[in-house]
């Protein structure tokens, strides 16, 4: 299955993989380097198909928790000034995504959908300390009963050169949907409140939809 903002791309990767298949096998003559060749074409498309998959999760929705937004690996655990929307001191939870990954982003707690904002910016790669004030991003609060208010903020990377975000102000989220897409590298900031339970530690491996980032 994958997520129809690869579907375009994905169509047009597949008419290049066929036009160069057709060309490398009219034109070249050595039989290892017309092997080598449609391998190497065929192993970029499969990258292509990689990225843009969007597998099911199956998602415990609990509003005592708060999920993983995207795929990963923990960069950061610490606690922040976060000036855009709080102005004031929050724990900030950081996964990076590698272009391997699944960049789905997903919601991470249920409510109502109080901020939406898209902020143009630079292209710094992902884990840089100012990737997350001046880069390419948007930024989305969530507010429930359990956590108050829970903001995330997608980044785009070095790579990144396009943020698909679906959310909109005033509308309800649903814990684990689909809530936008960063193309090619990027990393998700989850802002929580101070007194809330941290289950990850850094270096950790999480899966959007799925893997308990705090608890409340």
């Amino acid at each position: 299955m994958f997520h129809k903002e690869g579907h375009k791309i994905i169509f047009i990767s597949l008419l290049i993989v066929v036009g160069l298949f057709f060309l490398i096998d009219g034109f070249i003559t050595l039989e290892w380097l017309r092997k080598g060749l449609m391998i190497l074409v065929l192993g970029f498309f499969i990258l292509i198909l990689q990225f843009f998959r969007n597998p099911k999760r199956h998602t415990h929705a609990n509003e005592a928790h708060a999920l993983s937004p995207v795929d990963g690996k923990v960069v950061v655990i610490e606690e922040v000034y976060e000036k855009e929307v709080f102005k004031d001191k929050r724990i900030q939870v950081s996964v990076f995504m590698s272009p391997l990954n699944v960049h789905v982003t997903r919601y991470p707690i249920t409510g109502k959908i109080s901020y939406s904002k898209y902020h143009p910016g630079k292209y710094l790669v992902a884990w840089h300390p100012k990737a997350s004030e001046e880069n390419e991003r948007t930024t989305v609060v969530v507010e429930n009963e359990s956590f108050g208010k829970v903001l995330y903020r997608q980044i785009a990377g070095a790579l990144a050169k396009r943020i698909v975000n679906y959310a909109k102000q005033g509308n309800s989220a649903s814990q684990g949907a689909d809530s936008g897409f960063i193309k090619f590298g990027s990393r998700v900031d989850l802002f929580l409140p101070l007194d809330a339970n941290i289950k990850v530690e850094l270096n950790q491996k999480v899966r959007g939809g799925e893997s308990v980032i705090a608890e409340m």
